[in-house]
């Protein structure tokens, strides 16, 4: 029998070079949701300004040859000049330098109650989810209880009990600020302790601990995320709102809510010394918000593609 030739047959379709530009190196969950992040064009002018604001946190007050601290009653309530640039209050101290000093203080206080509620809400909930039966219903009952408590009345009661400072604010902004983040923990932490990963280590012998720091967490970490980058500007604007009723910080500390206080007096005849602080809590609330807009869209799986 006659062998066939192989001038005989014609290859149709893609050539083996056009079938190599078609595969292409496949994503990380992670890194497909910076690819998706990076897209969002809002979520990056969030970025943008929250680098430009933690910059100038760092290095604006040493951008001036004022102290926020210094007074200088001959200078009071000028108005922005190019020697100051933000102006003055009515003690003559230097507006620029009292702004990115109250920066530090409000981001201070927005990182630190972030944290202090990501670390509670996470033990609090991943222990009272993966535990379950009456240790989850006692545990998330004390939450509730809790919860109820009026945040403004208790705020209200340290600082007159334990006194006007950073310490006491951020221990007032906490006391009942993560109880959020163990409700989104619990939630995730249900759906996630009954998988196979879950029980082929529980079989093995894992101890809880190693579990919910291996497997349970990591799995859990975008909302997590989210809920902590919502967290920070909601303490923000707490500070602000105590600092508005006189219950912030005591001076000469310098952060935008009490800046603002003292600034609204004197809105008719000197608006910038209002005008500072309040742009710059908008400008922060704003970043982190559409920050964490874009991340909630990044990390939802119905978007990926």
């Amino acid at each position: 029998m006659e062998p066939i030739s192989k001038d005989r047959f014609k290859l149709v379709g893609l050539q083996q070079q056009g079938t190599d530009n078609v595969a292409k190196a496949s994503l990380t969950f992670w890194q497909d949701v910076v690819r998706r992040f990076a897209k969002n064009k809002l979520a990056m002018v969030g970025v943008v300004l929250l680098v430009i604001l933690v910059f100038m946190a760092a290095f604006g007050p040493l951008m001036t040859e004022f102290d926020y601290r210094s007074n200088d009653l001959g200078n009071k309530n000028q108005a922005p000049s190019a020697e100051h640039w933000f102006g003055t209050d009515d003690l003559g101290r230097d507006m620029f330098a009292r702004v990115w000093e109250g920066a530090r203080i409000s981001l201070f206080i927005g990182l630190a109650a972030a944290l202090i509620d990501l670390f509670i809400g996470v033990l609090w909930g991943g222990i009272a989810a993966y535990k379950g039966g009456r240790v989850d219903e006692g545990m998330m009952r004390f939450a509730d209880v809790l919860y109820g408590i009026p945040y403004l009345l208790l705020a209200i009661i340290l600082m007159v009990v334990f006194g006007q400072s950073l310490g006491t604010m951020i221990v007032a902004m906490t006391i009942t600020g993560w109880i959020n983040m163990a409700r989104i923990v619990r939630g995730q932490v249900l759906s996630l302790k009954n998988r196979e990963y879950v029980l082929a280590a529980r079989t093995l012998g894992a101890t809880m601990p190693w579990i919910m720091r291996k497997h349970l967490i990591p799995n859990a970490m975008g909302p997590i995320l989210i809920t902590m980058t919502l967290t920070i500007p909601s303490a923000i604007f707490t500070e602000s709102f105590l600092s508005y009723l006189g219950l912030g910080l005591t001076p000469p500390i310098a952060s935008w809510g009490t800046m603002a206080s003292d600034g609204l007096p004197a809105l008719k005849y000197y608006p910038w010394r209002l005008f500072f602080p309040a742009i710059m809590i908008c400008v922060t609330i704003f970043s982190f918000n559409v920050i964490g807009d874009g991340l909630r869209d990044a990390l939802d799986p119905k978007m990926r593609k």
